[in-house]
Order: C-alpha cells, then structure tokens, then sequence
C-alpha cells in the first residue's frame, strides 16, 4: 500500500483532502500539472507543490496507479495486502454485488440468502461451476485443507451449531466472504475470536471429471 499512501499524500497537497478506496483511483497528469500551476500562482510558497508532482510522477512510473479501479482499492484496504494483489476483478465485483443482502435460511436471491447458496452463486458467476446446495454437502465433496494451505477460492467450513453448518469463501490473507446469520453478507476473518473457535477445515472445489460414453 506503499505507492497509495504516497498518492494520497500528494494529491492532499492539491485538495487538502487524502484519497480514499471509493476517490477517484485515475490520476491524470495533465489536470494535476494544470491545478500546480494554477495554485502556485496565488501561493508564495511553490516548494510544496513541485515535489508534491515530483512524487506523482514517480509513483506513477514505479506503478501504473491509474491502472487500478476503486473496487480494487476498496478491496486491498478490507484484506490489508497491496493493491496489485487484488487481480480477480470478477469475483470482488460479485461479492460487490451481494453485499449486504440479508440472510434468509433457503432464501438463494437478493432479497436474503443463506450461506451454502452464497458461495455456490459467487463459485458458479465467477468459475462457472455448480456446487452442492448445503454447507454438508460443499464439504463432502471438496479436498479438505488446513488452513494454512488455503488459497482464494477455497471454502472455508465452520461448526457453529453442530458439525458442518456454516461455510464461506476464502480471500486470503485470513479473510473470507460468507452470508452471516446476523449482518448477512460480510467478510470477517478466521482470527477473529469468534470465528477462530467455529473453524473446521478449509476445502479446495474439485472439477468433476468429464463423462465419457
């Protein structure tokens, strides 16, 4: 997050204000030069703002910044890793687009969902795969791992009621994305104190072997 922080450290030079993960993550040069030279007319002091620019250009020839979206950027800050490291657009879009939806025990839509269903819609609209309908059943038929081996994609199984009842998706870094029986769709983290207690195994999806006739 090194590179954001020196953005934001800059552009506060211009704006007063630091760039969040919903700001604007394109920086173009051109307005910034336009705005410097606008600014440091009415301002004694210009220092500030060459090596405010001085800094943007750097940044930007050591990471192609304007490269990111801001759902990237929202995305790092949630997990805490770099910015580079967010590359599955399409499966943080797809947990954009169901966060916060209730939960809703059997409810499998918008209008509440529970947590077997949401990660068998978030695994199919991002690997176009079909998983088991209950929480058991995802288990069952995945490789199961320790944590330690878990990789984004995986599920993530918990005893919150006796044996397998709850599971999520593994995002790394110790997070994951589930359908929470009290705030519905979230990400939490496997060492929050909770869910450190609840935590079973992890398990790896398996592709089904094509049939042959």
């Amino acid at each position: 997050m090194q590179n954001f922080f020196l953005v934001s450290v800059a552009i506060g030079f211009f704006s007063g204000t630091t760039l969040t993960a919903k700001a604007q993550p394109a920086v173009n040069m051109e307005q910034v030069d336009l705005a410097v030279t606008k600014k440091s007319t009415t301002s004694a002091n210009t220092t500030e703002f060459k090596l405010a620019i001085e800094t943007l250009q750097a940044v930007a020839e050591v990471s192609p910044i304007e490269s990111f979206t801001a759902l990237q950027f929202k995305y790092a800050q949630l997990l805490d890793v770099e910015v580079e490291s967010i590359t599955n657009r399409a499966l943080f879009a797809s947990i954009e687009k169901w966060w916060g939806t209730r939960y809703r025990y059997g409810g499998a839509t918008a209008k509440g969902i529970d947590c077997s269903a949401y990660t068998g819609t978030l695994v199919h609209e991002v690997f176009g795969l079909v998983l088991a309908r209950t929480a058991r059943d995802q288990y069952a038929n995945c490789i199961k791992l320790e944590r330690e081996q878990m990789q984004q994609g995986d599920l993530v199984f918990f005893n919150t009621r006796g044996g397998i009842s709850h599971v999520g998706l593994y995002l790394g870094n110790g997070y994951f994305t589930h359908s929470s029986t009290s705030i519905g769709v979230t990400i939490s983290n496997l060492s929050d104190k909770y869910w450190s207690k609840k935590f079973l195994r992890g398990g790896r999806i398996t592709v089904p072997a094509p049939e042959t006739e």
